[in-house]
């Protein structure tokens, strides 16, 4: 009789449960209309004996809050657990515009241990904690605009350069070739194995290519071959650098969107072009991605859309490379470095004080000693002390992005090259400007800089999905 008793209250206790459910319920408004949601769980809150779940698929910042009744909530729906809900879709009087789902089933895909999990609900989690763990860090709102943001800027450098009638090209990640000729590169080698024929050891003595190849620095080289017979193209794909830099801006593997263009008149037609890009796909952003990048500027000081509109609306600032060092020199109380002598490059504090000494605007340096740029870069007519190049510097970063007009003659490129003992190496090169040559040039911009630029994000780590960087 005591145990029927007891499961008389518990049954009478559910029902009275149940019943208080349907009452809260009714203060909804039916939409009529069944729903499933499929996602992780961000926050369970309990009221009364009602359970609050708050999902999300990862696809925007909106969770679904769903709810039900407190004991037909299984234990393991916990903080990081993927789950399967369906049922019916309700006006929550509440909040004009929101609509809760009304627990119906529920399925536990993968549970997760609360205790261990390292993220907890409703806590800001610092981002040099987050970057600890790569492989979760989707899971937290930061990274996943991060990442929303990231792919639509693919999307609109793709579509603005191929509607101006660029083709996209893809070149080699294995090269011999050090573009940037710093010496900063990964060499890479096959894996000693078993036993190998004669021939084949004797062959791979040089490396399997018989030659030493490394990961590109840069696709640029390969896309003056294509553009030399397509006019227009682009590539946008990883490159690698073994730069030891451990600042906020340098990483070891990153994305570089690189321009190629034929019969160009002027380094102004790079500059032209690069503006224009920087504009159109930072005007799209701001719109396309409004809720992603609003809450990404929320953790920054200042009004970073307010700045962004201004670069957009705005025309770049162009100066000479000799006109910054004097500007440099005329400050020099200003900076911890001593400001360059000419012939020697701007630091990352130069930069950000020129940009900020001509109104906080994104500026053109043009015009580099022939020392501080690759050997391609084409002299200036009439001053062979300098070259047609230039470097876009930003606000808050410094230099975004590196081009020049290529040196499109025959005779000067191949004496170049015999003076770097690197004719034998480059005899393909120099085989474009024997065939049909264009004047062409070309930049390259740094993609996870350009995220950080638009995002105001400090760390350069944090805007690629797994950072590679020294000692990483």
């Amino acid at each position: 009789k005591k145990m029927a008793s007891i499961g008389y209250l518990q049954n009478l206790m559910l029902q009275s449960t149940r019943s208080l459910f349907r009452r809260y319920a009714k203060k909804y408004y039916s939409t009529d209309t069944r729903k499933q949601f499929k996602g992780w769980v961000k926050s369970v809150r309990k009221h009364k004996d009602l359970v609050f779940v708050d999902i999300s698929d990862g696809s925007s910042l909106h969770v679904q809050q769903v709810v039900m009744n407190a004991l037909d909530c299984p234990s393991n729906v916990t903080l990081g657990s993927s789950i399967h809900v369906e049922g019916q879709m309700v006006k929550n009087p509440r909040e004009a515009e929101s609509y809760d789902l009304e627990v119906e089933s529920l399925r536990i895909v993968g549970p997760c241990p609360s205790e261990d999990y390292p993220f907890k609900p409703r806590k800001p989690h610092p981002l040099d904690y987050v970057r600890q763990y790569p492989h979760l860090r989707a899971r937290t709102n930061v990274f996943s605009a991060v990442t929303r943001v990231r792919q639509a800027a693919t999307m609109c450098i793709h579509q603005y350069l191929q509607s101006s009638g660029y083709t996209l090209v893809h070149t080699p990640i294995l090269t011999s070739n050090d573009c940037e000729g710093a010496g900063e590169l990964f060499l890479v080698q096959t894996q000693d194995g078993p036993e190998r024929l004669d021939t084949e050891k004797k062959r791979e003595e040089n490396g399997f290519f018989n030659t030493p190849v490394y990961l590109t620095v840069s696709g640029q080289l390969h896309a003056e071959a294509l553009a030399c017979g397509l006019s227009k193209v682009y590539t946008f794909g990883p490159t690698f650098r073994a730069d030891k830099s451990h600042t906020r801006r340098h990483l070891a593997e990153f994305y570089m969107l690189e321009v190629e263009m034929c019969f160009l008149e002027s380094l102004n037609d790079l500059l032209v072009l690069l503006e224009n890009l920087y504009k159109c796909i930072t005007s799209e952003l701001l719109e396309k991605c409004a809720e992603d990048i609003g809450f990404l500027h929320k953790q920054v000081k200042i009004d970073l859309k307010t700045e962004l509109m201004k670069n957009v609306n705005s025309d770049f600032r162009r100066l000479t490379y000799t006109e910054a060092v004097d500007i440099l020199k005329n400050h020099k109380d200003m900076f911890e470095l001593e400001p360059p002598q000419w012939g020697e490059d701007l630091k990352s504090e130069h930069e950000q004080f020129i940009v900020c000494h001509l109104g906080n605007k994104p500026v053109f340096v043009v015009d580099y000693p022939v020392s501080l740029k690759p050997f391609y870069a084409r002299p200036v007519d009439g001053d062979s002390t300098v070259v047609s190049a230039v470097d876009l510097l930003v606000p808050g970063l410094g230099e975004l992005a590196g081009g020049s007009v290529r040196e499109e003659r025959y005779e000067p490129l191949k004496t170049k090259l015999t003076q770097l003992g690197l004719q034998d190496s480059y005899e393909w090169y120099l085989d474009l400007r024997r065939f049909g040559t264009v004047p062409h040039g070309g930049f390259g911009l740094g993609f996870e800089r350009y995220l950080q630029h638009i995002l105001g994000v400090e760390q350069i780590r944090d805007v690629i999905p797994f950072p590679r960087y020294l000692g990483s």
